[in-house]
């Protein structure tokens, strides 16, 4: 950005390159709070107890629990050792070569935000944004049907599901079976209503926040399995033109996502259309497994999708076209998978009844909703990636009391796709990613109750969580150094003569809004007028640079929020 900055420049261009600190409210107030609880226990200075003490205490404690190292730790400083083990918020603070007045300090949050940015200033240290959200999922239920494998028997006479967790529920009218991995470890657990749900242990937990079972956060396991030993179970799917399809083995089932129970449609997933041909072609690995023919050999791709240059069973004519020859084929796998999945959704229409001549993209989210409505499904959410606490648990997705940005909104999503088609992305692969999420976009919790940060106008006991507040804070940028001068926390007089209280939101309307009248307020027009200038002439940003990893978030949301202001 530096580089674009000064090139501009060169020619004959007036550039504005702010620089600013982005400081992240969760840690630093978990931080503080620490330390507070440990002047608490341990008095101040905080005495702490020996290594070996704590060893004794420890010992019952599980060998593979997992440590996360705390990247201020590595070898103790002299002063670190002295307090005792880093692991404790005094220890790390010590370590940094602060004294234990200095240290106190550090119990209240606003007083790491006076101390920390202008170190930052210093280092030039780049501090960006990062968020893992949540990913929704359709949960298709798949009925185990009689006979139970053996060890479901004991289940007799309730009702089984395989449920797996799919992000295109409008493929589900091709299901041919579902797939299982022989090696992994799921449960059988009883929800709500008493129905028993088979998957993953990481998933039912899951499941157990967001009302799918009895208790909140318990998951009353009933029976625990291998893969191997539900393979070959007859099941009806939902949606599907077979009656019973049965459960085989794929050796490539992640168990870090999803619920380890994988539906197949191998006309639209170039995935199943190469593990079926694999179960095919080789009647060995149809033996291993105690897979019959007839739970395989009858069963062929069903066309439900018109792709246009791949024809209605896409899947196995891109296969075909990169000469996969298994599902081993990670690589070519993966291309087959980014041609198909994208000009499906934006180009595929519906063949199947009730849906016929009408694009993919119009009626997913009403099929995920019929299913739901018709007890055939449930909406799932996990996080889209793996997140652990600072304590070294697992985090979930929880349903909870929350405000929410709706990002799935029709209307609103159409605006920030057209406004996608003007934004300059220079390369073809972000397009596709913005494209990608804008299809997914739904809700966004966009409020928290811990934390820095600013208050919900209409709902105070909130805070609004960092992704939500930082989607058009470039627009200060364009006055912040008539309003702030070079002071970081904006303190003392600004160069205009503005006090912070004065700033009302009637203020801020008259800068950012063309028809906002002028506001009743102390400020001279001559100093409102001199920040609206200066908003007019910067605004909107000429480049806005972020990480890859922020399109399915910041950048997405930068885009929404700027077609709805």
């Amino acid at each position: 950005m530096a580089f674009a900055i000064g090139y501009q420049r060169l020619k004959g261009k007036t550039c504005l390159f702010p620089f600013g600190l982005h400081c992240t409210g969760m840690p630093i107030k978990a931080c503080a709070d620490k330390l507070k609880r440990e002047m608490e226990l341990y008095g101040c200075p905080p005495e702490f107890p020996d290594e070996e003490e704590e060893e004794e205490e420890n010992s019952a404690r599980k060998d593979e629990e997992i440590i996360i190292k705390d990247k201020a730790k590595g070898k103790k400083s002299k002063a670190a050792a002295k307090t005792g083990s880093s692991k404790y918020q005094w220890g790390i603070m010590k370590s940094l070569g602060l004294s234990d007045e200095e240290v106190v300090s550090f119990s209240e949050a606003e007083h790491w935000l006076d101390y920390f940015p202008p170190l930052a200033v210093q280092d030039l240290k780049s501090m960006g944004l990062k968020g893992v959200g949540p990913q929704e999922y359709t949960l298709i239920k798949m009925k185990v049907l009689d006979p139970y494998p053996a060890k479901l028997s004991g289940l007799r006479g309730k009702n089984i599901f395989l449920v797996a967790a799919t992000l295109r529920p409008e493929t589900m009218f091709g299901q041919t079976n579902c797939w299982v991995r022989p090696d992994m470890k799921y449960i059988g657990f009883e929800t709500a209503n008493g129905d028993i749900f088979i998957c993953t242990q990481r998933a039912a937990r899951n499941m157990s926040y967001q009302g799918f079972t009895k208790d909140n956060g318990v998951v009353p396991v009933v029976k625990e399995l291998m893969g191997e030993e539900i393979l070959g179970a007859a099941l009806s799917a939902p949606l599907t033109s077979y009656k019973v399809v049965y459960a085989l083995p794929m050796l490539t089932i992640k168990e870090d996502k999803g619920t380890g129970v994988v539906t197949s449609v191998p006309s639209d997933s170039p995935d199943d259309i190469a593990a079926l041909r694999d179960l095919k072609k080789k009647q060995a690995l149809r033996g291993k497994y105690g897979i019959r023919d007839e739970m395989v050999l009858p069963f062929e791709p069903v066309p439900i999708i018109e792709v246009p240059g791949y024809g209605n069973l896409c899947a196995p004519f891109v296969c075909d076209e990169l000469k996969i020859q298994s599902q081993n084929d990670r690589e070519k796998l993966a291309e087959a998978k980014e041609r198909v999945y994208l000009k499906a959704f934006y180009e595929g229409v519906m063949l199947v009844d009730g849906f016929k001549g009408q694009k993919v993209q119009d009626v997913k989210k009403h099929i995920k909703m019929m299913m739901v409505d018709n007890g055939e499904a449930m909406i799932y959410m996990e996080p889209e990636k793996q997140v652990m606490s600072r304590s070294a648990d697992e985090c979930v997705v929880a349903l909870c009391d929350q405000w929410y940005l709706d990002y799935g909104e029709v209307d609103w999503k159409k605006q920030a796709s057209e406004c996608l088609k003007q934004v300059e992305t220079f390369c073809e692969e972000t397009r596709r990613n913005f494209e990608a999420t804008l299809g997914w976009l739904q809700e966004h919790a966009c409020s928290r109750t811990y934390g820095l940060g600013t208050r919900l106008p209409w709902d105070e006991q909130w805070l609004i969580e960092s992704l939500s507040d930082s989607t058009i804070y470039m627009a200060y940028y364009t006055v912040a150094h008539l309003l702030q001068g070079g002071n970081l926390r904006g303190q003392g007089e600004s160069p205009l003569g503005i006090k912070a209280h004065q700033m009302s939101k009637e203020v801020w309307n008259y800068i950012f809004f063309k028809a906002a009248p002028f506001p009743k307020t102390e400020i001279p027009k001559e100093k409102l007028d001199k920040l609206k200038e200066e908003f007019e002439f910067w605004y909107p940003v000429d480049l806005r640079v972020s990480g890859k990893d922020l399109v399915p978030n910041h950048l997405s949301y930068y885009l929404y929020n700027h077609v709805a202001m």
